[in-house]
């Protein structure tokens, strides 16, 4: 005699996901609107001059940057920043891979790179510009200069870490050096690189407004500075505030992009934990 035996899956109730929707809202601006009521509240009961309050704040951004200053200062600087980015990653990806798997390029090379990392990238910019010039190229080569370095340490140690086990039995089953390279090497080395490449998108934010406050006539570091210079204070805030915002959308789009490079990554530690 067979017997069959069936799971039956409910369905989660539409009251259970719309609450957890609300629980994980709350969680994530809860904080953030606690600290704007803190700040209006304290604006208000003693007013200081370098800290407008949030509604002031919120005036002068839509002044500010809905309009012209949008399209002249902040697109070029989100331009610099996405092209420093993906030249940041590919190039640190594609020359820490190589560097993992030739040993002896990494220990050629080790001493170098722990030398160039430890120079603040801020420093080289009266550099650059006296190579390149003063303009967007300078600023591109500042940028992917400092952001490199964690997608390029990550993926060397990422490759370097791949299971020895695996590798001997991909070699003993003649699989080709470019089908391992693909299907083992990287996506072992994937979760570190993800890693490098979250710490390079802050990097490279905070090094797109340093080289725009030097050598510089336009751009959101630039503007920022401006309106220090000349005490418009909401407005130095209200740039403040943009760059957070550009903070949070690109950890947004990481997080898109990292849930579905590391689905497996992700499932495999789910299994684990249970």
């Amino acid at each position: 005699m067979t017997l069959y035996t069936s799971t039956v899956v409910t369905p989660r109730k539409p009251s259970r996901v719309w609450a957890k929707i609300g629980e994980n809202t709350a969680y994530a601006l809860g904080l953030p609107i606690l600290l704007l009521v803190i700040w209006g509240i304290w604006s208000s009961i003693s007013p200081a001059p370098f800290f407008p309050s949030p509604l002031v704040i919120a005036e002068a951004f839509v002044e500010t940057w809905i309009g012209p200053a949008f399209v002249n200062d902040v697109l070029p600087s989100l331009g610099r920043l996405a092209i420093s980015i993906v030249l940041a990653v590919v190039l640190g990806i594609a020359a820490g891979t190589v560097i993992g798997l030739v040993r002896w390029l990494r220990e050629l090379l080790e001493p170098i790179f722990e030398f160039f990392r430890a120079v603040p990238p801020p420093v080289l910019i009266p550099i650059v510009a006296v190579l390149v010039g003063a303009n967007d190229t300078m600023k591109v080569v500042v940028m992917v200069t400092g952001a490199i370095w964690p997608v390029l340490l990550n993926t060397i140690e990422g490759v370097r870490s791949t299971d020895s086990v695996m590798t001997e039995t991909a070699q003993s089953f003649a699989i080709t050096r470019s089908e391992r390279l693909r299907f083992l090497v990287l996506p072992a080395a994937s979760p570190r690189i993800m890693t490098g490449v979250r710490q390079c998108l802050s990097i490279a934010l905070i090094l797109m407004v340093i080289s725009e406050m030097f050598f510089s006539s336009s751009g959101l570091g630039y503007q920022i500075v401006f309106f220090q210079r000349n005490y418009l204070i909401a407005q130095m805030w209200s740039g403040i505030v943009l760059l957070g915002l550009i903070g949070v959308l690109l950890a947004v789009i990481f997080g898109f992009v990292e849930r579905r490079v590391l689905r497996w990554y992700h499932g495999v530690k789910e299994v684990e934990r249970a």
